[in-house]
């Protein structure tokens, strides 16, 4: 069977599935609703909970926590603070009730041990209590990470230092414990917002409230499911704690794209004379395939992150996959049902006349006014080219003093008591008391002889350490197998300061005091495994781009056979999201706005939001690729004219495009008013990456780069063009193939 006639057998699948789901659109709604119903009850019963937990086995944090687990378990685990102060009196007032909080702590589950803040009988003095005796901290160590409980522990934990609470002290919790604690935001603000807008962008460009409502409606019911899946998936795996929100936000954004796809064709195919049925069955077999080229690129990208070899990174991306995956088929199916149900009456209620994609079956000589536009670009390329390029060059300037980092709580609301908790301490002992650095050395290899000249030489080494606030001496654990003390940075652990501490503890001090003997040092503790965490992420981020652009350029080959059409849809999603992370920098790093969007003071970027935007913002950007250049392709099958297939392409996509990216822009946009910094973060950056692409990339630089590319555009090998497989995005709807589509006339011939 040739390779045309396989793809003419797809289509020709698609085209029932569209037909049958029009046919059957109640059967299909029901089943819908069934799956929406059923799968939320079964999450809620039995869906997972979210964490920040990530495994950092093999790196030397990881090695010293390990080793801190086996011979010091009760300084072990995941440490927290629970934070005291009093503004009126001494702590020590109330030495008893904070003897009996301690003793309540230490017996919860998971608990390794409390330590009490205050100075015993044989000290006179404590690290944990202020100078003035009015604030102190409790650090508390977890077997497991406190995020990974539930609100059930919680209120143990609200039971355990009630006897405080009850005699005037303030009390937080600082550090994972504080995370744990976080309100649980029920508030749809975000989704209602983008919404709203959407239905406005919506009704202004297609004029009709049915038509408006369609791609919410199914997006919202995709995006439900694929939620209630992946809290499903939550019970049998650890997810991070922003994965339901990135999975809604990406979910409705390619729901409503892919939606919105398949009912403009579906409209302008009823306004050719075609009953509904077959329309909805044309407009799966036709723009249902880009709609599965497009879902599958970025699937295709969020898969890419698991070559970080980062477990928890990967999970990011398969969570925004899930709801990928539902959008797409919620596109096929329940669309396609509901254009069914509709029938002819999708613009009975009409706010404006109704218009679809301008002709999808016409000529290409069009008169629009995107065709006109088409023409200027066509008659100066190069203007439009520089123009673009400035553009994008100016806002990815920021870009270049990128840091990299992890953000702590300073950063938060001041509603959260993580906030609070940073801030009591910071005030009292210094920034850097909240995310303090463990010291470990492991000297059983070290003659007990030795040991002693040991100790001498690390309390040298880690004497007037640049960046340290303290350094405490280093003490033997009860089997003498190790060392253990702890380095206070003078900055906040977000800050630069700590991390240059850490490096210079790592690997300078901890050599230095070990040289000549067996042992190893390591620096281990919250604050270490973040560090070491964004160096692998920092050192990883380059195969992940190399990886992801390859899979696009690879992607964008083998639907159109166009060799430098592929390298241009590469390098043009790179320069768009060269700009979005210009902007977030600028934002969030420079503070350019950041008070403005709730963000305390700047912060650097969270180490992981650069290698996500990249994943998440190229697959979305073959949306609008695929979408414009299968009409730009369609038209050149046809007619061999470059230049007239340009104008062609973007005349019948320029207003589809610009609408879905409105939506999309007004769906990422919105979750900026979340709390979480990490999905400010995401959802401006995304937001910037989106108009960036349908604007600046899809109506300059593409039409520019395509007009002077000429036929060489659609060129490749002829032995490239035999080798790889024919995927055929809109070239038939089952009833007047394309002459020449599938066959390897797009070699330029």
């Amino acid at each position: 069977m040739s390779t045309y006639e396989a793809g003419a057998g797809r289509r020709g699948r698609l085209l029932r599935l569209g037909e049958w789901c029009a046919r059957h659109g109640v059967v299909v709604l029901v089943l819908w609703l069934l799956a929406l119903g059923g799968l939320h009850v079964l999450q809620s019963a039995f869906g997972g909970t979210y964490s920040d937990d990530f495994d950092l086995s093999g790196t030397q944090s990881g090695t010293g926590a390990d080793l801190l687990r086996a011979h010091d378990p009760a300084a072990g685990g995941t440490g927290a603070q629970v934070v005291l102060h009093d503004a009126q009196k001494p702590l020590t007032d109330v030495s008893d009730q904070v003897g009996e909080v301690v003793g309540n702590l230490e017996k919860l589950p998971h608990v390794l041990s409390a330590r009490n803040p205050l100075p015993s009988s044989s000290s006179s003095s404590s690290t944990a209590l202020s100078k003035d005796g009015k604030t102190a901290y409790i650090t508390v160590r977890f077997d497991v990470n406190p995020t990974s409980l539930d609100d059930s522990y919680l209120d143990q934990v609200d039971t355990a230092v009630k006897p405080l609470r009850s005699t005037g002290v303030q009390v937080e919790y600082g550090g994972p414990l504080g995370e744990l604690a976080r309100p649980e935001t029920k508030d749809f603000t975000s989704e209602a917002i983008g919404f709203a807008v959407a239905v406005v962008v919506l009704l202004i460009g297609f004029g009709s409230v049915i038509a408006a409502g369609m791609p919410l409606v199914t997006a919202l019911v995709a995006v439900i499911v694929g939620v209630s899946c992946l809290g499903l998936l939550a019970a049998l795996t650890t997810f991070a704690s922003v994965s339901p929100t990135l999975a809604t936000m990406i979910g409705l954004g390619v729901g409503i794209d892919y939606a919105l796809f398949l009912i403009t064709r579906h409209r302008q195919l009823v306004m050719d004379g075609d009953d509904p049925v077959r329309a909805a069955g044309r407009a799966v077999a036709t723009s249902g395939r880009a709609v599965l080229v497009s879902g599958g690129t970025v699937v295709v990208a969020l898969a890419g992150l698991y070559v970080s070899r980062v477990t928890f990174i990967g999970k990011l991306g398969a969570a925004a996959a899930v709801t990928v995956v539902t959008a797409v088929l919620g596109a096929l199916t329940l669309v396609p049902a509901l254009l069914g149900l509709v029938g002819r009456r999708i613009d009975r209620l009409r706010v404006r006349p109704p218009v679809a994609e301008g002709g999808a079956g016409a000529g290409v000589a069009q008169q629009g006014g995107w065709h006109h536009y088409a023409r200027r670009v066509e008659r100066r390329p190069w203007w439009f080219l520089v123009a673009g390029a400035v553009v994008v060059g100016v806002l990815a300037i920021p870009l270049f003093s990128i840091r990299l980092g992890h953000i702590d709580d300073g950063a938060d609301p001041t509603s959260f008591t993580d906030r609070r908790a940073f801030d009591l301490v910071s005030s009292a002992f210094g920034p850097g008391a909240i995310g303090p650095l463990t010291l470990v050395v492991d000297q059983r290899s070290v003659p007990d002889a030795d040991r002693s000249a040991l100790a001498s030489n690390l309390k040298k080494a880690l004497t007037d350490v640049p960046g340290a606030a303290s350094v405490s001496a280093l003490q033997p654990t009860g089997d003498d197998a190790l060392l253990v003390g702890t380095a206070v940075s003078k900055d906040a652990p977000q800050d630069a300061g700590t991390t240059d501490l850490f490096k210079r503890l790592k690997d300078d001090a901890l050599p230095e005091g070990v040289s000549g003997t067996a042992a190893s040092g390591y620096v281990t503790g919250t604050t270490a495994a973040q560090e070491d965490f964004l160096a692998i992420i920092a050192a990883r981020l380059p195969g992940i781009i190399a990886v992801v652009v390859g899979l696009a350029f690879l992607i964008i080959l083998i639907v159109f056979r166009g060799v430098l059409v592929a390298l241009k849809a590469a390098v043009l999603n790179l320069l768009s999201i060269a700009a979005s992370y210009g902007v977030v920098v600028a934002v969030f790093q420079w503070g350019w706005g950041g008070p403005s969007l709730g963000v305390s003071g700047t912060v650097p970027i969270e180490s992981y939001v650069p290698m996500m935007m990249f994943a998440i913002v190229f697959g979305l950007s073959m949306d609008y690729e695929v979408f414009l250049i299968s009409r730009v392709h369609e038209a050149w099958l046809r007619t061999r004219d470059s230049r007239d297939a340009v104008a062609h392409g973007l005349e019948i996509t320029a207003r589809v495009i610009t609408c879905a990216a409105l939506i999309m822009v007004s769906v990422f946009a919105a979750f900026i008013l979340s709390d979480d910094i990490v999905v400010k973060m995401l959802g401006l950056g995304l937001a910037v990456s989106v108009l960036v692409d349908a604007t600046v990339v899809r109506l300059l630089l593409v039409p520019a780069v395509m007009t002077l590319l000429g036929r060489a555009a659609w060129w490749s090998p002829r032995w490239l063009d035999r080798v790889l497989p024919h995927i055929d995005t809109e070239g038939s709807d089952g009833s007047s193939p394309i002459p020449g589509a599938g066959s390897s006339g797009a070699s330029g011939r």
